[in-house]
């Protein structure tokens, strides 16, 4: 898996959006409780009962997306003591949960920093591009769009599901679809694993393109041992959807500058006439 950190492909406004969604992410994990390496982090029962509760009110669960069950017996983030022992109290829910808005509400909840900074790196390089070109406004709908169509769509096929979705990869694989229709040939800084980290300078058709045939491979359950943690299919469906959204923006998208010297890592042979 390549890592990106930089592209070529300069912005003429400042992407406030892109920012405030970074922002938005990061304050949220941080005061996420019991998630470990949150400010409100922790691994105590107590914790984790925490964790539990604030899963079940602001995660999107297929079952509740698709059959609009709500569950009335849920997680009230207290410890008690049962017959078993020590566990998480639950008590019929004391406030509405609507299925629709904790699709968007999923998407500012991540598991893990590396969960979380791997979506923000993502969304830092090609957010403030398609940013750029559709506006502040078009940008969080189209951004608000695509999370919602991966979130429904993972559900669908996975309607028997109550495991909690959570994340905001689903809403940035739509960037990269639309980024990968807007400027494939823009140029892309990654770092290759390969005994160390190779700086390389690819095309973004090769970027986003190797990006998502990993995930359409890994959502079939093939080369990848935590398939079932990871909603795959919602990274390709997020991916198709702002793929298809951008493709009538592409005619009068300004294409990215020739970058001038390296070249897939090598110094580029320099233009010349004879005479």
């Amino acid at each position: 898996m390549v890592i990106p950190v930089h592209d070529i492909n300069p912005v003429r406004r400042t992407p406030w959006v892109t920012y405030a969604l970074i922002i938005a992410n990061v304050l949220v994990f941080l005061s996420t409780p019991g998630m470990p390496g949150s400010l409100a982090g922790g691994e105590s029962l107590a914790q984790l009962c925490h964790l539990e509760a604030f899963m079940d009110r602001f995660a999107a669960v297929p079952t509740e997306l698709v059959h609009g069950r709500i569950p009335q017996l849920v997680p009230t983030g207290q410890v008690g003591v049962g017959p078993h022992g020590p566990g998480c109290v639950v008590a019929p829910r004391g406030f509405h949960k609507s299925a629709p808005l904790s699709v968007f509400t999923a998407m500012f909840v991540h598991g893990s920093w590396l969960h979380l900074l791997g979506n923000m790196l993502f969304l830092l390089i090609f957010g403030n591009n398609v940013e750029d070109r559709m506006g502040h406004i078009r940008f969080f709908v189209f951004y608000v769009v695509c999370g919602y169509a991966a979130g429904y769509g993972f559900a669908l096929l996975n309607a028997g599901s109550s495991d909690p979705l959570i994340g905001a990869s689903g809403a940035i694989a739509g960037v990269l679809g639309a980024y990968i229709v807007l400027w494939p040939r823009a140029r892309v800084w990654v770092l290759v694993p390969f005994l160390v980290f190779l700086p390389l300078r690819l095309p973004a058709w090769l970027v986003l393109g190797f990006w998502f045939a990993l995930q359409a491979v890994y959502s079939s359950g093939q080369g990848v041992s935590d398939a079932g943690t990871v909603a795959y299919v919602a990274h390709v469906i997020g991916f198709l959807v702002g793929l298809f959204i951008a493709l009538p923006l592409k005619p009068g998208t300004p294409p990215p500058p020739k970058p001038p010297g390296l070249l897939f890592g090598r110094r580029a042979r320099p233009h010349y006439q004879t005479w």
